[in-house]
């Protein structure tokens, strides 16, 4: 059965689409079968990775409110191990539209579950806020990275970010784990980078990746061509990156492939 992560960060601006979209293109690269949920009303890793979300008919959205099978909304990309389910605007209403629903917080992992067996990892790019969707992500995944930015006010919301993973972990989602703590938009040149980074290591020691992820131009541009970096640029150094993030993700989890 697929494996399931969230990336969760209600802090806008911290990596969390980018992560992502260029680890599930990552683990698709070392052929571990992946599918990206882009769970985010932003869109933005469905246009990253190459569709146009004003041309979407169903998405994610319709999977959760009006029952749409999601087998019939997957996407193939450029890359033969990576499928999406793509996200519309229409996604903000979701919210309010799933207020009234029973089980309301496990919509997703309800359409979810059925594609457990397809893929080896399952990627859900979640929205900046600890909202309803965030919740539905969190709920139907079995670990959940946060992308945490090296600069000033970093730890910014942390704190409330775990707190909202404990009470999931406690009243809806008790196999909920931190995969890990990943630092992103690292500048070695700067100072407080590497404070970031040190602080960081010293408050959630073996929870942060050894990974880390730079500041990287070619990995910012990637998206405006639709693509992952590791097809716009594959030996620039943000794809690299997070083909050593897939890696180590991989081994953790005691998986080693050619896929099936």
């Amino acid at each position: 059965m697929g494996k399931i992560i969230a990336i969760a960060n209600q802090k806008g601006g911290v990596g969390k689409t980018t992560t992502a979209m260029n680890l599930a293109a990552s683990l698709a690269v070392l052929e571990f079968k992946t599918l990206v949920i882009d769970a985010d009303p932003q869109a933005n890793t469905t246009s990253g990775l190459g569709h146009d979300p004003k041309s979407i008919n169903s998405s994610i959205y319709e999977c959760m409110v009006d029952g749409v099978d999601v087998k019939e909304i997957i996407h193939k990309t450029d890359l033969e191990y990576l499928d999406l389910v793509p996200s519309h605007i229409d996604l903000v209403g979701a919210e309010v539209e799933m207020i009234n629903l029973d089980n309301r917080e496990e919509k997703m992992k309800e359409v979810i579950h059925e594609l457990k067996d397809l893929y080896d990892f399952i990627i859900i790019d979640c929205s900046p806020s600890l909202g309803l969707i965030t919740i539905n992500a969190l709920t139907a995944a079995n670990s959940v990275i946060i992308p945490v930015q090296c600069e000033y006010f970093a730890l910014e919301g942390l704190g409330k970010l775990l707190n909202t993973i404990k009470i999931i972990q406690t009243r809806l989602n008790p196999d909920l784990e931190i995969e890990g703590i990943l630092l992103t938009m690292y500048d070695v040149r700067l100072r407080l980078s590497n404070q970031v980074v040190e602080e960081v290591r010293l408050h959630f020691k073996n929870m942060v990746f050894e990974t880390i992820i730079p500041r990287n131009v070619r990995l910012s541009e990637a998206p405006s061509f639709g693509l992952p970096a590791i097809s716009f640029d594959a030996d620039g150094k943000g794809a690299v990156a997070y083909l050593n993030l897939a890696g180590e993700i991989a081994q953790k989890n005691d998986l080693q492939k050619v896929s099936k």
